[in-house]
């Protein structure tokens, strides 16, 4: 074999190669760009507690501590009492305590057996989240978080809203928590909470789901009594009746929640009752005749407003009349029959 016909061969041979390996590397290029690109793991939604976070039942702390392989990594829980149970230390009160408030402690009790012990305690889990909730909800009081939880779920835990409840819930937060998240928060004077006002129509109509924030411990949520109107006299439900808005209400509107007028109401001489004063009052009269005709424009109504619908006395003493002579007649027509 000449040299010349030895190489014709190598490059025929490398060819073969190249023609061989060619759709093994495009299957493995397409296999590749088929696998998923690893995505980041979502940032967890709750807050990281702040350092001056003090402890309470169930949370659970890790303690470390140089030459005593009793205390490693496993967690220890925090138990109803308000204690914990640790090697050498024995039983130590946590709740109520900061990390750096229970690790000087845990050192005053373990330099008895240790020279100078570095303790290192960590809060491993955050399970004691006491939130407040005053006002008009059915279940008021403290309620503890576990985990994650907003505005609408909290609320839920205390039992829901009462009918009575107004439409502005006053969100309270420590600063250490950081500023509330919603627009107009603002401080207190004394600089140490932020404050918000959330609009309770928004919130569960989910028209704004900024709203629906994010509750962090120690929160204090203040629900309102709704600012009421009545409606007293010859009507057929009175009675005290939240506003849905602060605003103010109509007389119209106000007697349909009434379920309107009774057969022997005076309608021309229905009145509101305003307080003007501590001790002082108007009347407002109200010609109910022409205002349900729309001869006249309707009449708003205030907080705290009584609109009095009186009885029509020619009507009470006719009916009466009436009654007297229909049981009269009744009577007589039984006594011929006997």
């Amino acid at each position: 074999m000449t040299d010349v016909t030895y190489r014709k061969s190598l490059v025929y041979c490398f060819l073969l190669v190249l023609l061989l390996a060619a759709p093994l590397c495009a299957q493995q290029r397409a296999g590749t760009a088929m696998q998923p690109e690893p995505q980041a793991l979502p940032a967890p939604s709750a807050q990281a507690p702040p350092e001056s976070y003090r402890l309470g039942p169930n949370d659970s702390i890790t303690v470390r501590c140089a030459n005593v392989e009793e205390l490693g990594e496993t967690p220890v829980r925090v138990d109803t009492d308000g204690q914990i149970t640790l090697p050498l230390a024995g039983r130590v009160l946590a709740a109520g305590k900061t990390v750096k408030e229970l690790e000087t402690e845990l050192r005053g009790k373990l330099s008895a057996y240790i020279l100078e012990p570095q303790v290192v305690v960590r809060l491993a889990e955050a399970r004691s989240q006491p939130v407040s909730i005053l006002g008009a909800v059915n279940r008021p009081g403290v309620v503890q978080l576990e985990g994650s939880r907003r505005l609408l779920e909290v609320l839920s835990l205390a039992g829901g809203l009462r009918q009575d409840a107004g439409q502005v819930i006053t969100l309270t937060r420590r600063l250490e928590w950081g500023a509330i998240p919603l627009p107009g928060s603002r401080r207190d004077p004394t600089g140490v909470f932020s404050i918000a006002n959330i609009d309770l129509k928004e919130l569960m109509s989910g028209s704004n789901p900024a709203a629906n924030v994010q509750i962090c411990p120690n929160d204090v949520l203040s629900v309102p009594v709704a600012e009421l109107i009545y409606v007293v006299g010859e009507v057929k439900r009175p009675g005290g009746f939240a506003l849905a808005h602060p605003e103010s209400v109509s007389v119209l509107q106000a007697l349909s929640l009434a379920e309107g007028l009774l057969v022997l109401a005076s309608a021309k001489d229905a009145r509101i009752i305003r307080r003007t004063g501590t001790s002082e009052r108007a009347e407002i009269a109200v010609d109910l005749p022409r205002l349900l005709s729309g001869s006249i424009e309707d009449v708003p109504m205030q907080a705290g407003d009584i609109l009095f619908v009186p009885r029509n006395k020619a009507k009470s003493a006719s009916l009466k009349v009436l009654d007297t002579v229909v049981q009269t007649a009744s009577g007589m027509m039984i006594y011929r029959r006997w």
